[in-house]
């Protein structure tokens, strides 16, 4: 496994961390972007390489994957994080708001699978996970900006599946539910069927999952981690 290479964007903290830490253990290298600075030390921790940049940034992006190919020479999973964006009554939001929940919700995942898709394509094999919510099959006002971009993001991974399934590349969503690197609150607790939070280590585990040979068969799909807690069949 020492020759695989996985890129996780926006992995300074929370999922994108343990996603980054647990593709290291199952012998990924591993290269990390986060606007924190958290990522490019994780990066480095991991023996991989770590960056400071954006999601946001066509060119924060270019420089992670220019910088993997120029180690590894390869690129063989890509997992997409992304941050909080606007909250708040549906039609108090402005567009503003919109814009900026469809680029850390939406864009932040069209960026990089812009880049990194024709390298998966051409090595003819390639597994992106996205780290998208639960609350996309059942929206929710609690994260409205969220719900609505990551709608369409499902919509978009059914897509390019259409397109890349045939060149062996793959993509996945995961729809976490309340996770632990949110705050802990008791009436979120007791709404789930498992009565308890999800960690961001059982996150990463279901991605290190689809990004394996295991998943091979796997593709367009979104697997929900929530313990039970959306109803909806």
């Amino acid at each position: 496994m020492s020759n695989k290479v996985a890129m996780v964007v926006g992995g300074g903290s929370g999922m994108g961390a343990a996603a980054a830490r647990k593709l290291a253990q199952d012998g990924f290298q591993v290269a990390v972007l986060s606007s924190s600075g958290k990522g490019e030390a994780l990066g480095r921790e991991l023996g991989g390489l770590g960056l400071t940049g954006s999601n946001q940034s066509s060119e924060d992006l270019q420089k992670l994957v220019d910088q993997t190919m120029a180690r590894w020479g390869r690129i063989d999973v890509l997992v997409n994080s992304a941050g909080h964006g606007p909250k708040g009554p549906v039609l108090e939001l402005t567009d503003a708001q919109w814009h900026l929940g469809l680029d850390m919700y939406f864009l932040n995942v069209v960026r990089s699978v812009r880049l990194v898709a024709p390298i998966m394509v051409q090595q003819k094999a390639g597994a992106i996970v996205n780290i998208s919510s639960a609350w996309v099959v059942e929206p929710s006002a609690m994260f409205p900006t969220s719900a609505v971009a990551r709608a369409g993001l499902a919509a978009f991974t059914k897509l390019f599946a259409d397109e890349h399934a045939a060149h062996n590349v793959r993509m996945n969503n995961v729809l976490p539910g309340w996770i632990d690197s949110l705050p802990a609150k008791e009436e979120r607790r007791e709404s789930v069927p498992m009565q308890r939070y999800g960690t961001s280590e059982e996150v990463a585990a279901t991605i290190a999952f689809l990004a394996s040979e295991g998943a091979a068969y796997i593709t367009g799909q979104n697997i929900r981690v929530d313990g039970g807690l959306m109803r909806s069949v």
